[in-house]
């Protein structure tokens, strides 16, 4: 009788919901082929297209600026599409940026970090989904909170630290707290981790218990080598913040010679700021030119600081968006 009750019920408020004459509406374009549907479809795609143009401006921007010639940036009546490729721009913000130097300097930073938040991050993570321990609640709390606190509310504590350990000036503040679960987003690696792994099935560490492997045994032979998706995901992102951080290294790495990319866009940005002042005022009627001139060497700079990222994204783009749906981020 409760069964007859429940699904004359559910018939009932199906029906009321049906009744709703802007949900009708939109039933029946989805179902009966015609010209609404057809203007509908026509929508969606106008709507798609301008929040693709939205995000992709900036971007289109940057690389067409890049891509003008002096005589180019003169010509107002060249807006969008130059009239030559130059890639004279290129060349000189290869050797401001001293390109191959901070490129390096910058590898060595975003890859010795990555493996940091690997190593450290799946463990703290896998302890958290999986053991029970005083004040687990508590301490997994206090992870999420460094996710909040953004990092310049304890820049001063952290400096004041490092700079008593003698770590100033060099690379060790920016990548030994990565292999303690701290670092640049430490927080949410923790948390992918912790995520994946509440999914993860018992069956395969008790087999590995019977084998008799002991804790770490289990984590480096059975958990770490399955957890792809949540390493691809946490180094990916790991890989994103700390090769566009500026922040951190222009806290703690003084001598120029070790700064990584970011750092050498800004002082190129200062550089070429003071030349546009000090050309102003001899050419004080024409500042506008040399400032598109500075503008579209800062255009290349950017591009090719952001250019590694992207032709790694562009790679592992698909095997990314399969990890983040199997870490269990997207529940």
């Amino acid at each position: 009788m409760n069964k007859k009750i429940n699904i004359h019920k559910s018939t009932v408020d199906i029906t009321l919901i049906t009744k709703n004459p802007i949900v009708s509406k939109i039933l029946y374009i989805i179902r009966y082929p015609s010209k609404w549907r057809l203007l509908f479809r026509a929508a969606a795609y106008v709507l798609l297209f301008d929040l693709a143009f939205v995000y992709l401006f900036p971007f289109l921007y940057m690389v067409i600026t890049s891509l003008k010639s002096p005589e180019d940036l003169a010509d107002f009546t060249v807006n969008w599409i130059p009239k030559g490729i130059y890639l004279g721009n290129y060349i000189i913000a290869f050797g401001l940026l001293e390109y191959l130097n901070r490129l390096k300097n910058s590898i060595i930073i975003t890859s010795l970090s990555i493996i940091g938040h690997v190593l450290s991050c799946s463990l703290i993570g896998y302890g958290f989904a999986r053991f029970k321990f005083a004040a687990k609640k508590i301490m997994f709390i206090m992870v999420i909170m460094t996710i909040i606190v953004p990092v310049e509310v304890i820049i001063i504590p952290m400096f004041m630290q490092y700079s008593n350990l003698g770590w100033l000036n060099s690379y060790r503040p920016l990548i030994i707290p990565t292999f303690f679960g701290f670092g640049l987003r430490g927080g949410l690696f923790i948390f992918i981790f912790r995520q994946f792994f509440m999914g993860f099935p018992h069956s395969l560490e008790d087999a590995a218990r019977i084998d008799g492997c002991n804790f770490f045994e289990t984590y480096w032979r059975i958990v770490l080598p399955i957890s792809k998706p949540a390493v691809l995901v946490t180094s990916i992102l790991a890989m994103v913040w700390h090769w566009n951080d500026y922040f951190e290294p222009n806290i703690y790495i003084g001598n120029p010679r070790l700064a990584p990319l970011p750092y050498g866009l800004n002082d190129l940005y200062n550089a070429l700021q003071r030349l546009e002042e000090g050309a102003a005022r001899i050419l004080e009627t024409f500042p506008d030119i040399v400032l598109e001139v500075n503008e579209a060497v800062v255009m290349a700079s950017t591009f090719l600081v952001i250019a590694p990222v992207l032709i790694v994204y562009a790679f592992l783009q698909s095997h990314f968006v399969e990890s983040v749906e199997r870490t269990g981020l997207t529940e």
